[in-house]
């Protein structure tokens, strides 16, 4: 299986990582993609890609600080993405739940992040919140530069627009949840073929584990439930998403 939206380059792991790291092996995760979601913790992904073989960064500026971006954030991500095991632009997009940055803010750094995708040919990995249709427009607006919508939480609705664009789509451990059934409802009618899976750690922890530190090895959890939802088999769903993720990030396996 492959982890293909997690946060090992949060603080979270300063002090167990490499033991983070060979429990996920032992669960079954071969490969981990860590997300930026500032310059920090994008250049410290590039650092763990470079530590560790089997690990993949993507690099980018959260809508949260979005009111931070500046000629030299664009900058920075210009050089970050000529780095060999940078797959993707990201995390990107709008948040208007919490909005920690002005919406105007968000909107205007989320086609910057989308323009310099197109520019250097990445895909971009998206994040959503209390925010579908805006994202929904202003992605048409791009629609030649792959997009994941990371821990979709939408309507299935919602989803068919999104998959008329050639959008993927990847859940984590909300789809565990005892009170998820109507996420749970519209997984059941996602194209599998468009599905992905995620830890997002150390947040969303699944169940039987919410309230602990989520990390890569909990990947299991959310790939059973999505066995159990779909009607395949484990191995099936392992071997569906890892192809998915291979395909969206252009990730070739290694022998």
């Amino acid at each position: 299986m492959i982890d293909s939206h997690a946060h090992l380059n949060d603080p979270a792991f300063t002090d167990d990582l490499e033991q983070v790291i060979l429990q996920a092996s032992e669960a079954g995760v071969d490969e981990i993609i860590n997300v930026g979601y500032d310059l920090e913790s994008s250049s410290y992904g590039i650092e763990l890609a470079e530590r560790f073989d089997r690990l993949w960064a993507v690099v980018g500026l959260h809508p949260h600080d979005a009111k931070t971006w500046t000629s030299q954030t664009e900058d920075a991500l210009r050089k970050m993405v000529k780095h060999p095991k940078v797959l993707a632009i990201g995390e990107t997009g709008l948040d208007f739940h919490y909005d920690n940055s002005p919406r105007n803010d968000q909107r205007e750094v989320f086609r910057q992040q989308l323009a310099l995708a197109r520019e250097v040919d990445l895909p971009a990995v998206i994040h959503s919140r209390d925010a579908a249709q805006e994202t929904l427009e202003i992605i048409k607006e791009y629609s030649d530069v792959p997009c994941l919508l990371h821990c979709y939480s939408g309507s299935f609705e919602m989803a068919e627009e999104y998959i008329k664009l050639g959008c993927y789509f990847s859940f984590g451990g909300p789809i565990t949840f005892k009170n998820a059934n109507r996420l749970r409802n519209v997984v059941a009618r996602m194209p599998l073929e468009r599905v992905l899976i995620e830890t997002d750690c150390p947040y969303l922890t699944p169940h039987p584990h919410r309230g602990k530190r989520n990390e890569p090895a909990y990947l299991l959890y959310t790939a059973e439930k999505l066995a159990e939802i779909s009607g395949h088999t484990l191995e099936e769903i392992a071997r569906i998403t890892e192809e998915n993720t291979r395909k969206f990030f252009r990730l070739v396996k290694e022998d």
